[in-house]
């Protein structure tokens, strides 16, 4: 696969979101977010996004440069409606003020609801780990056909759901898990496809319930679901983001009428860890179980022991060495959703070159 200097992809993703009609501001938030997912290894959710959200656009369900309603801001309890506003924009602006609330009061419950596809969740981890903010999120994703089979269902009934908890160290995360509650994220399918290899095992099953890895019917046809991870466990722990960022949060439901669009919502908690303690002895407690987690003999078939958040900052070390790989089909898209809003392939050729070093 060809790959790309990250400000190369960089510029497309800011030319892209500016021609879709983002204020600078909001262009540069999105672009980013995308190329700091494709760093850290979740392509899922990268560049290969863009396709969908131009369709978005094209339909009437992203709106650029929104203004979010807070519906309610009181105490430690911050609610906002992001009226299907850019999604990265939209969780960006959302944690910051939950940061900014922590700081003051020692924690923030905030509840974000019908944003339009927020992408990697981790970001958002991340961002209030750099402000030495404990960050946890339940997050749902509605507004489509189901895509997910809880436990023991032959059809699908959620979205991907994904989970997400930050702890900050030093510098940045100390520790992070982030991940969809499904085996693998829809856009892991996507990219399965667009490359013509099978899914892994167990992650997917066909129209009749049965397991399958080819994934051309669930991302050509619609058919089929992803299957939630770790049996009942990871089924449960779906259920529960459904709820929280709906029943709870007030977000748009699985079940409800969809437009065909791609909504998230979130409750998230945001706690100010120097409010718990002193922070260096907190991330010395975190190191200490880190340490015990790595002492321990590696179980045949793996090579070391690893904790959440690792792969990727490796997969970010590799790739600004390296380069970002997008496979030719995911380009073409992206090529082609350029176009669909009057951005010719000399044009993305252009801002590729721009910022090559």
């Amino acid at each position: 696969m060809p790959t790309f200097k990250p400000q190369s992809l960089y510029a497309v993703s800011h030319l892209i979101a500016t021609r879709m009609g983002s204020a600078e501001t909001e262009a540069a938030i999105v672009a980013d977010h995308l190329v700091r997912a494709n760093l850290a290894g979740h392509d899922s959710h990268g560049i290969g996004m863009i396709p969908a959200y131009v369709r978005l656009l094209h339909d009437g369900l992203l709106v650029p440069n929104q203004t979010p309603d807070v519906v309610l801001d009181t105490g430690a309890l911050l609610v906002i409606d992001a009226k299907r506003g850019v999604g990265q924009s939209m969780a960006t602006d959302a944690v910051r003020r939950a940061i900014a609330r922590a700081r003051q009061i020692g924690a923030c419950v905030l509840a974000l609801r019908n944003a339009s596809h927020v992408g990697r969740i981790g970001t958002y981890g991340e961002q209030a780990a750099n402000a030495g903010c404990v960050f946890t999120a339940f997050v749902n994703v509605a507004d489509h056909h189901d895509i997910a089979a809880p436990f023991a269902c032959a059809e699908p009934r959620l979205g991907t759901n994904p989970f997400c908890t930050a702890i900050p160290g030093e510098d940045g995360p100390s520790i992070m898990l982030d991940m969809a509650t499904t085996s693998i994220a829809a856009g892991k399918a996507r990219v399965a496809f667009n490359k013509g290899v099978p899914v892994p095992e167990g992650s997917l099953i066909d129209s009749s319930g049965e397991p399958i890895n080819d994934p051309t019917g669930f991302i050509r046809d619609h058919t089929g679901a992803l299957l939630t991870f770790g049996r009942h466990k990871g089924s449960g722990l779906a259920v529960l983001c459904e709820v929280m960022a709906t029943a709870v949060a007030g977000g748009q439901a699985a079940g409800q009428p969809t437009r065909g669009g791609i909504l998230n919502s979130m409750l998230a908690t945001v706690i100010d860890l120097s409010k718990l303690g002193d922070p260096a002895a907190i991330h010395a407690r975190v190191g200490a179980t880190k340490e015990h987690v790595r002492s321990s003999r590696v179980a045949p078939g793996f090579d070391e022991v690893l904790l959440p958040g690792e792969p990727e900052r490796r997969s970010r070390e590799a790739r600004l060495r390296d380069g970002i790989p997008v496979d030719e089909t995911t380009w073409r898209d992206i090529c082609a959703a350029a176009a669909s809003i009057g951005i010719n392939d000399a044009d993305i050729e252009q801002a590729a070159r721009s910022n090559e070093r």
